[in-house]
């Protein structure tokens, strides 16, 4: 009897074991971690306006993408902005960090934005401006510069150091704070003309 019994129960048991449902526990979201998704050599990326016009130019040596943080790593990276009046600022750096749309980029180790003297439609001269330093944060869409470590400051002829540092191409405002240091040129003076021999 107690063998029948320990059957009985037994088959019970594994009847029970088959029809009972399963529930699955819910899957987890995947972390998505820090890892290159793809990558680039001698590469250049342009992107266009509404237009059809060359807005950015992005290049270099080799490229790292970030599938977590959507950022480019670019090494020995060159890249030529354009504004909407045309004007041109370039940008060259040992290595660039660049968002998706390439409208924002930190430039490290041997950092050096240019944007090239112009005129404007009243004939007036904007001189070449050119800013140097180990790490600049380009704002290409809103034309700003800043750096929270020392830049040499070049307008025209003068030369201007700083330990902080922020740039307004809109504004046409740059501001140095912390140990600032400037050298003015003076500007060639205009000699009235000469009479000749009458």
């Amino acid at each position: 009897m107690p063998l029948l019994m320990m059957g009985t129960l037994a088959l019970g048991t594994y009847w029970l074991v088959r029809n009972t449902p399963i529930f699955n526990a819910p899957e987890g979201a995947k972390e998505v971690s820090h890892e290159v998704d793809y990558f680039m050599q001698n590469f250049t990326i342009k992107t266009f306006d509404d237009a059809g016009k060359l807005k950015s130019e992005i290049a270099g040596t080799e490229a790292r993408h970030f599938v977590d943080t959507d950022i480019l790593e670019i090494d020995q990276a060159r890249i030529r902005s354009i504004n909407i009046n045309g004007q041109l600022t370039t940008a060259t750096a040992n290595r660039a960090y660049s968002n998706g749309d390439g409208s924002e980029v930190q430039l490290t180790g041997n950092a050096r934005v240019v944007r090239e003297a112009s005129r404007d439609g009243q004939g007036k001269e904007t001189p070449r401006l050119e800013f140097r330093g180990e790490f600049l944060h380009a704002f290409l869409n809103e034309e700003r510069v800043q750096s929270h470590k020392p830049v040499l400051l070049i307008r025209g002829a003068d030369q201007f150091t700083g330990n902080v540092f922020t740039y307004n191409n809109l504004d046409q405002v740059a501001v140095l704070t912390g140990r600032v240091r400037g050298i003015l040129m003076p500007k060639s003076p205009v000699l009235p003309a000469v009479p000749g021999p009458r």
